[in-house]
């Protein structure tokens, strides 16, 4: 809640025009401050006529705006049908529970979408509740536990109209679309101390603004009072060009990066299937792929790996010893793998592609190594969500390397930027195990994932001929830099509204 003491800037003005005027009339006989649907239906005027006199009174210093910011959860249509069908986790485990194990490619069969089994194998790893490896079971010990998740009770609460819920299950469910967020505001009018002092002219007398030689000629300027002049009003102030604050901030991240000895790496903007997903252990055919809902490109043919790359990558995923290998790394993902699908051309959706170039070329251990640019997906754009969007993707190859420093390389990262709350969970990815997931606190949105990250598992390795220990990590700068510069909509920071990129209209 914020309230505006002191006007915006420059001197108070001496009078004001009638609109202005049967506003703060109003405010002024008011005992206590009024919302702007009192004043529309105390004076019955419209309310755009409203809405501009108040905000006038206020630029003069004459109003002063109270106002109180809320935010609500909504079930989106899919968060709705979830509440009747039950979410995909609670779907899933029941199944296990009646089975001894599923195959992740049998999903289907059993009703799952591709999104929703992904989200439901998701949900299950970070619970801890399935045991590793394929197929699909539950683990022995300790036995699963009774009652509902944290996000059934959340989707329920929200559904019910619940004044509180679980902020953690709430912003899983938003980041699944099943839940939005509403901000809503409440703007309460009061005169200011300025505004009360003011004294007005007799209402019907228009004063004169300016002294025309008609004026002088018939004599009115004797019978109609003059509007004053304030000599207490600075002039205005402009200013040059400034720099873009989205692209000044990266900058500084940058710094920030480099002088912790990392060197940046490029990639391009059109991937292929190979380097965006097969690479990193994305199967080809899981509902793990629609963790990352690519953009296909149509009319171009895309240029595959070198023959031995693919071989072995080709081996990891179909669950065979790499070659010259006596035995495979681990079971693959169940299914062929397909070198057409490898060729497909699309755009980047994870910078984490320009990782897995950079150790293609085999760097000498030690190494550090960053990246920061754009990705493109299918999202549905929200306060949180862009279809184009910035990724800091990084990576530390060297001897003893543990989760621990990684968690270590993201505190440091926060506060080198002045963020000091920050969370850090256990989760899943495809390519890295163990995983985690780091949240920071927007003041107004909650609870954002902006820090994920963990140790690239040998499946991704061994291909590319690693042999140390590499932590990698693809934070959202976007939402990152959300919080830092204090916008509370992923939209503006693609913004072309001068006054938006100044800072001035937030």
């Amino acid at each position: 809640m914020s309230d505006s003491s002191e006007p915006p800037s420059g001197g108070v003005p001496l009078s004001i025009s009638p609109g202005e005027r049967t506003v703060l009339d109003l405010l002024r006989g008011a005992t206590s401050r009024l919302n702007e649907e009192e004043v529309v239906e105390k004076l019955g005027l419209p309310a755009d006529h409203v809405r501009g006199s108040l905000q006038r009174l206020r630029s003069k210093g004459l109003a002063l705006l109270e106002e109180e910011h809320t935010t609500v959860w909504r079930l989106t249509p899919r968060g709705s049908a979830m509440l009747s069908e039950g979410l995909p986790e609670r779907r899933l485990f029941a199944l296990l529970r009646s089975r001894s194990s599923i195959g992740p490619e049998a999903l289907r069969a059993e009703g799952f979408s591709e999104e929703e089994g992904s989200a439901a194998i998701g949900v299950l790893r970070r619970r801890a509740l399935l045991a590793p490896g394929v197929p699909l079971r539950l683990r022995e010990a300790p036995p699963p536990p009774e009652g509902p998740f944290p996000e059934e009770v959340a989707l329920k609460g929200i559904s019910d109209g619940a004044s509180t819920v679980e902020p953690a299950a709430a912003e899983s469910l938003v980041r699944r679309g099943l839940v939005r967020t509403e901000s809503r505001s409440r703007k309460r009018w009061a005169a200011s101390e300025e505004g009360r002092r003011l004294v007005l002219e007799p209402a019907g007398v228009e004063p004169i603004g300016a002294l025309t030689g008609g004026l002088l000629a018939t004599g009115v300027w004797k019978e109609r009072p003059f509007r004053p002049y304030d000599v207490r009003a600075p002039p205005p102030f402009l200013t040059g060009a400034r720099e873009n604050p989205y692209l000044a901030w990266l900058e500084e991240f940058e710094e920030i990066l480099v002088g912790l000895g990392f060197s940046e790496a490029e990639g391009p903007l059109l991937e292929t299937e190979f380097w965006n997903n097969d690479v990193l252990f994305m199967p080809q055919d899981h509902p793990a792929r629609s963790i990352h809902d690519a953009l296909t490109v149509e009319g171009v043919v895309g240029r595959p790996p070198s023959a031995e790359l693919l071989a072995r990558v080709a081996a990891v995923h179909e669950g065979r010893a790499l070659p010259g290998e006596p035995e495979p790394i681990g079971p693959g993902w169940g299914a062929g793998y397909d070198p057409e699908v490898a060729r497909r051309p699309v755009l980047r959706s994870q910078t984490t592609a320009v990782s897995a170039r950079f150790l293609a070329a085999r760097p000498k251990a030690p190494f550090r190594m960053y990246s920061i640019d754009r990705n493109l997906r299918r999202e549905e754009v929200d306060s949180r969500h862009h279809v184009e969007f910035r990724q800091s993707e990084g990576i530390v190859g060297e001897d003893g390397m543990t989760v621990r420093h990684l968690v270590g390389l993201f505190r440091e990262l926060a506060e080198a930027i002045g963020i000091r709350e920050l969370k850090i969970r256990p989760s899943y990815f495809p390519f890295t195990e163990p995983s985690i997931e780091g949240y920071v606190r927007h003041p107004r949105l909650g609870w954002m994932e902006v820090f994920p990250g963990g140790l690239f598992r040998p499946e991704v390795l061994r291909p590319l001929r690693v042999e140390v220990p590499v932590l990698a990590w693809g934070i959202g700068i976007t939402r990152l830099a959300m919080v830092a510069l204090g916008y509370n909509d992923i939209r503006e920071l693609f913004a072309d509204d001068l006054a938006v990129l100044a800072g001035e209209s937030r």
